[in-house]
């Protein structure tokens, strides 16, 4: 999303070539003589945002590769880079990584941090009493009335889901209110099953150990298309992979499905440089980069996933305080005006905002309108 909302942007990974699993020695996979190399050269600036989501392995990689092909004895080569983001949001996903195992995998707590220079920007500002949504109906369409109003009427608008998202912490909450939001269309939903198995490639399990395709079949990653995908004509939907750069077929693209085939399904683009036209996408061999796994996961599932609802950490920016609405509820599913370390801050009228820390387990976490 980030390198989406730049013209011309790229993911870090893709421009630089960083590999996907990085380690405390990992370097980018360029060379000296490539294309990229000779891009980095002439350029003035280097801009990468969203930065405290990404691992410190990655600067590191990054840094030195560029010592390699530019100058040694400075940090990037001498290259300048710029730095954005907010570590009160995401920081580095560490598969069941303690508090103190997160904090080592930030960018703060790289070599790097010593030569760079902080500049803040904006400031922290409670949530105010009129963001808050407090109707007296069920918590889920209370959310879906007050995120989508006019829902029927507006399935030719593609404006309308351009501009309307509803955001949670939790992928379980995203899949029960994406199916509520889908019951609300008219048509018969289509069901399209993903075909597992275990990748011929994989050296590290044996081949024998018995696993069922159910199993196989049951298993969700961050990224990956689930077994069982409920569509209807209408429904917007998330790319979860990069197919065309260029064309603006990046991993986070919206589109809002048109037709539904057996093999392909038609979608007209939402966002980025190419709206409103029209794609057609076919089901694709997926799998899931999850260290957690004991063995490499094929999945051939169309590389999408519906998105009336998405995590947080997809979508973090609304654009004015008037379209922004908060729902938290207690374990009990009462209303309350508070939870923890929500912080919110403005900066030339654009809301970011996160919940880096929820106390509530259950599927009734605080929801993001």
């Amino acid at each position: 999303m980030a390198a989406l909302l730049l013209e011309g942007g790229r993911t870090a990974h893709s421009r630089f070539s960083i590999p996907i699993q990085v380690h405390e020695t990992s370097t980018c996979t360029f060379s000296a003589d490539s294309d990229i190399a000779a891009l980095i050269e002439e350029a003035k600036l280097i801009i990468w945002d969203e930065t405290p989501m990404m691992h410190k392995h990655c600067f590191e990689a990054l840094d030195q590769s560029l010592r390699d092909i530019l100058n040694p004895g400075k940090p990037f080569g001498g290259k300048a880079v710029v730095f954005g983001g907010d570590f009160h949001q995401i920081l580095p996903v560490v598969p069941k990584g303690s508090r103190e195992q997160i904090v080592q995998a930030s960018l703060s707590s790289s070599s790097l941090w010593n030569s760079c220079q902080i500049l803040k920007l904006g400031a922290v500002i409670d949530i105010p009493e009129d963001m808050l949504l407090k109707d007296s109906l069920d918590p889920i369409n209370s959310i879906a009335l007050s995120t989508y109003p006019s829902l029927l009427h507006n399935l030719d608008d593609g404006d309308y889901f351009k501009e309307h998202a509803i955001l949670c912490p939790t992928n379980d909450v995203v899949d029960e209110v994406n199916n509520y939001m889908m019951d609300l269309l008219p048509g018969e939903s289509h069901q399209y099953y993903s075909s597992d198995k275990i990748c011929s490639s994989d050296t590290s399990s044996k081949r024998d150990d018995g696993l069922s395709t159910e199993y196989l079949n049951s298993i969700k990653c961050s990224g990956l298309p689930n077994h069982l995908m409920k569509l209807k004509k209408g429904v917007p939907v998330m790319l979860l992979r990069n197919i065309d750069q260029q064309y603006g077929l990046c991993n986070g693209t919206r589109l809002q499905i048109t037709q539904l085939g057996k093999h392909v399904i038609e979608g007209k683009v939402l966002t980025g440089n190419n709206i409103g036209n029209k794609v057609y996408l076919p089901r694709m061999l997926l799998m899931p980069t999850d260290s957690r796994l004991p063995f490499r996961l094929q999945r051939r599932q169309f590389p999408i996933a519906p998105c009336f609802l998405m995590t947080i950490n997809k979508m973090s920016r609304v654009k004015s305080r008037k379209g922004l609405k908060i729902l938290i509820v207690d374990e009990n599913g009462e209303r309350i005006n508070t939870t923890y370390e929500v912080q919110m801050s403005a900066l030339k009228l654009e809301l970011q905002f996160s919940l880096s820390k929820i106390s509530i387990p259950t599927i009734k976490n605080p929801y993001v309108v």
